[in-house]
């Protein structure tokens, strides 16, 4: 009796410790859960023979937070999840459905019919649906943009250029003897109101005489034409491509913009939760929007065909506003509209009745309130364009160093004619006079630069006096 007593407790002791073991074993294999995710920049990118992303940081954060291990792997068909005729799921959602993947982590959407066919956990990242667009189709035109041929620096340039022409031409006319010969009695023709009035003529191709007669005054008007020239041409070239795209300018701000014009193409992904929010939605704006989209089979196959058709102009994309934001962070010619409309999260899919799906909800959570998805976010979303990077290039459209540098070189050019002129004539008196050439030089030098009008009245009297 007490021998089979004691074979009884050894075989309760042996059946204990074998469920025991089986029981660790079937946690420690559950313990490494099975993801699916898709490839989308941010969310999920390629690094070698690893992934990395927004996804994948939150993916490594619930995991130190719950405790688990996990594998993962891309899906197999590329899709998000798309129900059939049949009510057969295809994607990530028909993956966790059919219990080939623990957890999908991508931009699912959070949709009545997905919660229904798996389970959804909270939201890790709001989103929305709004308008992908060209900065030249979304924003209004400028009181001043007939100045945006030329970038800021530019006009600067041009401002310098003329006002130091100006000077040169006044400082020339006096220097030259060729211009001005007799400095005592004739009053110069090149003042500097007449210079400025003759620089601002050529600009704008109109004659302002006299002209120069001395060879340095006519090299420096000649390059100063030569700059005007390449200047307007440039200007105008610039401004009527422009004014030329803006003949089919059309203002798109949002949805109701969008449906009540026939020029710009316009589509969404195809099979999209965006596209059946417009499908199901009973918005007149909204409807038409959809109507368009099946009638012209404008569906893009992908993000990145979306953005790059938007990109390429005359083209609106349709898709969640935090994809749409990226696409304006990496693309500095693109904007997202104002308009953001069918609020929506992003959340994680699990098995339905998943015992993990509370845990995860409540990690999310906490990530939220501490930061950590913001900080994931700005980490991920960070803007690659610098401020106006796209605007000052396409205000500069034609460089024009080289005019400037061609300008500067007829100025210097000029001024030194002008010197050697009057060093030439005054050798020539230094002769006459008897006198060192450089006091000839320096007299002549402050005879012309110096102003004379005071001098002019007494010398009038003078000559009335000898007449009389």
């Amino acid at each position: 009796m007490r021998i089979d007593r004691i074979r009884m407790l050894f075989a309760s002791f042996v059946v204990s410790v074998g469920f025991l073991l089986d029981l660790r074993m079937c946690t420690a294999a559950q313990s490494e859960l099975r993801v699916t995710t898709i490839k989308q920049d941010p969310y999920t990118m390629s690094k070698g023979s690893q992934l990395e992303g927004f996804c994948m940081d939150l993916l490594s954060e619930l995991a130190k937070k719950l405790g688990f291990k996990y594998r993962v792997h891309l899906v197999k068909d590329g899709s998000y999840g798309r129900q059939d005729e049949n009510g057969n799921w295809n994607g990530m959602i028909g993956e966790v459905e059919r219990g080939e993947a623990d957890l999908a982590i991508a931009p699912l959407t959070l949709t009545a019919a997905r919660e229904k066919a798996v389970g959804m956990t909270k939201p890790f990242m709001q989103t929305g649906i709004s308008i992908l667009l060209r900065k030249d189709i979304s924003e209004a035109p400028g009181l001043f943009d007939f100045l945006t041929p030329f970038s800021a620096e530019t006009w600067v340039g041009i401002l310098i250029a003329y006002l130091g022409t100006a000077a040169c031409i006044f400082v020339v006319a006096r220097l030259s003897p060729c211009e001005w010969s007799q400095p005592q009695s004739e009053e110069n023709r090149f003042s500097l109101f007449h210079s400025l009035w003759y620089t601002a003529g050529a600009l704008t191709l109109q004659g302002a005489g006299p002209h120069p007669k001395a060879l340095s005054g006519r090299v420096i008007c000649c390059s100063w034409w030569l700059f005007t020239l390449v200047l307007l041409a440039c200007y105008f070239s610039s401004l009527s491509s422009s004014r030329g795209s803006e003949s089919t300018h059309l203002m798109v701000k949002g949805f109701e913009d969008l449906a009540n014009q026939d020029v710009i193409e316009y589509g969404c992904l195809a099979g999209s939760s965006t596209l059946a929010f417009f499908k199901n939605s009973n918005n007149p704006a909204y409807r038409r929007i959809y109507e368009h989209m099946e009638r012209a089979k404008s569906f893009v196959s992908s993000m990145d065909e979306g953005v790059r058709r938007a990109k390429e102009g005359n083209f609106a994309f349709i898709g969640e506003s935090v994809s749409l934001d990226l696409a304006v962070a990496r693309h500095c010619e693109l904007v997202r509209a104002h308009e953001v409309i069918g609020m929506r999260g992003y959340s994680i899919a699990t098995t339905l009745a998943s015992p993990i799906i509370k845990n995860l909800s409540v990690a999310i959570l906490q990530l939220s309130e501490a930061g950590e998805l913001t900080y994931l976010r700005s980490k991920w979303w960070a803007s690659s364009c610098m401020a106006d990077k796209t605007k000052a290039s396409a205000a500069q459209p034609h460089s024009l160093k080289g005019m400037f540098l061609l300008l500067a070189l007829g100025l210097g050019l000029g001024t030194v004619l002008a010197i050697l002129e009057l060093t030439s004539k005054s050798r020539s008196s230094a002769g006459e006079q008897k006198k060192p050439c450089c006091t000839v030089l320096t007299e002549e030098l402050s005879l012309r630069l110096r102003t004379n009008t005071a001098n002019r009245p007494q010398e009038a009297m003078e000559k009335d006096k000898e007449k009389a």
